[in-house]
């Protein structure tokens, strides 16, 4: 057998085994993740309709274990296994799916420029502003719209349910500031600071899970 042949036999035992890998610490995760998600926790000043719950805690630890495509597809996975139970016809895990990859994925490209817990925690308040910047127009054209569409759930509906528990909402555009962006700012500094918190326990797991899942490219 010839020098490239086995050469090319170890690459392929060795992308196996980082798939395998890949794949295992995915599916753990992507449990946690859905499992977080029946844990809702209403909010004061917050309509009945958005709560909080701590799924993206593992996503965002997959995405730092993992990598940043890895992440979404976690984020994908926890909403589409969360759809036979949805009660917002989709619209709700489509919008957690989006605003999931906007924080995930902002933190996760970051990180991956600084593995180190500064660049953690650096990556992780960006990417709270990011959510909370780029949600305004998600919620806008995509998520408020399809609640009315799909659900006969009008934005009026949506506003008048808002102010009763929030007073400072008055129309679409107080909605999104006083609803939505206190909202995501809460959620991506309460997942972040945990993250961070735990972040030096489980710091050797999550670099050694990245070495391992990315050997042969550092190869």
């Amino acid at each position: 057998m010839s020098e490239t042949n086995v050469t090319v036999k170890a690459d392929s035992r060795v992308t196996r085994k980082i798939m395998i890998r890949r794949i295992a610490a995915c599916a753990i995760l992507t449990a946690m993740a859905v499992l977080l998600m029946y844990l809702e926790i209403p909010l004061p000043f917050m309509p009945v309709f958005l709560k909080f719950d701590f799924a993206e805690l593992p996503v965002l630890i997959g995405t730092f274990a993992l990598g940043p495509v890895w992440g979404i597809v976690i984020e994908l996975l926890k909403n589409l296994i969360h759809l036979p139970v949805t009660q917002t016809a989709g619209i709700g895990e489509l919008s957690n799916f989006i605003t999931g990859v906007i924080y995930v994925g902002a933190a996760g490209l970051i990180y991956r420029k600084f593995r180190t817990k500064k660049g953690a925690a650096v990556s992780m308040a960006i990417a709270t502003l990011v959510l909370a910047i780029v949600a305004i127009p998600v919620n806008a054209f995509i998520t408020l719209p399809l609640y009315g569409s799909v659900m006969n759930f009008p934005i009026e509906a949506i506003i008048g349910m808002s102010a009763d528990a929030n007073p400072l909402v008055k129309d679409k555009i107080s909605l999104l500031l006083a609803v939505f962006v206190p909202f995501n700012l809460f959620k991506g500094t309460v997942v972040g600071l945990i993250t961070f918190f735990v972040y030096k326990p489980i710091s050797k797991i999550i670099n050694k899970t990245y070495d391992q899942t990315h050997e042969k490219a550092k190869g």
